[in-house]
């Protein structure tokens, strides 16, 4: 089942503000619903690939992106696919620290979306 929880100790708010402020972060988190690869969202999104990689290891630190595992692209390589994970984050600017609430996304989610797809 998926969880809300505050997300202020384990991963700083800065940083996980910094994460999500950085241009093409927010395009690449809504675009890894599935297991997508660096590739493959550097094609989609417009997003020169180092970019791309750059942005991905942010969101990786940040923990909202993870490495779900390998695929072999069309070339034949085996390239890392990426996976959100979270479905809902909000930030609470009223108090002395920003408070950042998460919505995780659940293994059955996860699955469910794969069949879709």
């Amino acid at each position: 089942m998926a969880s809300s929880r505050t997300k202020t100790d384990d991963i700083g708010s800065r940083d996980l503000l910094a994460a999500l402020g950085s241009k093409y972060s927010v395009e690449i988190l809504h675009a890894t619903r599935t297991p997508t690869s660096a590739q493959r969202l550097s094609e989609e999104l417009d997003v020169p690939i180092a970019t791309c990689y750059r942005r991905i290891e942010e969101l990786v630190e940040a923990g909202l992106l993870e490495c779900e595992g390998r695929n072999l692209s069309e070339e034949g390589r085996r390239t890392n696919v990426y996976r959100r994970t979270l479905d809902e984050i909000t930030v609470d600017l009223t108090c002395d620290a920003p408070t950042i609430t998460r919505k995780e996304r659940s293994e059955a989610k996860n699955r469910l979306q794969d069949q879709i797809d």
